[in-house]
C-alpha cells in the first residue's frame, strides 16, 4: 500500500510550490487551473502528488491536516533546502538510532514530518519505546 495524493487547502499555491520544490526537487506541476472561481494544483510525481485548492486563509481550522508525514533518502539535505528556502524548522525530534526525523512548516504554518530510515527491519524502524 502506498498513499497516492493527499488534498490540502492552503493559503496560497504558489507558496506551497516553493516549499514542495525546496523539499522534494523531483516534484512538477500536474496540473492545474481554476474550478468554480478556485485555482487548484496537483503538484508531484507521476506516482503521487499533492492536490492543492487554494482557499486564501492561513489560520488553521477545526478538522485541518496536523501533518504529513514524508520518507526521504538524505533528511538532512531536505532540512538544508527548506532553511534555505526560508522555511521555519518545528518540533524537535529526540534522537532515535535507526531513524532521523525533521520537521517543518509551510507557509500556512503546517507542519511535514520528513524521516530517514537508518534501517530496513520493520521492527527497528518501528520502534517507540526508544
Amino acid at each position: 500500500m502506498h498513499l497516492e495524493h493527499a488534498n490540502l487547502s492552503v493559503g496560497s499555491i504558489d507558496a506551497m510550490l516553493r516549499f514542495l520544490q525546496a523539499a522534494f526537487p523531483e516534484c512538477r506541476v500536474r496540473g492545474g487551473g481554476v474550478q468554480d472561481g478556485v485555482p487548484w494544483a496537483h503538484v508531484g510525481t507521476d506516482d503521487s502528488y499533492v492536490a492543492l485548492t487554494e482557499v486564501g486563509r492561513s489560520a488553521p481550522e477545526v478538522g485541518d491536516l496536523n501533518h504529513l508525514g514524508y520518507v526521504v533518502d538524505d533528511v538532512e539535505a531536505v532540512s538544508h533546502r527548506l532553511a534555505a528556502a526560508g522555511f521555519r524548522e518545528g518540533f524537535q525530534s529526540p534522537s532515535h538510532p535507526y531513524r532521523k526525523r525533521r520537521y517543518f512548516h509551510d507557509a500556512d504554518d503546517r507542519e511535514w514530518e520528513f524521516v530517514e530510515y537508518l534501517s530496513d527491519d520493520p521492527a527497528q524502524r518501528n520502534d517507540y519505546a526508544l
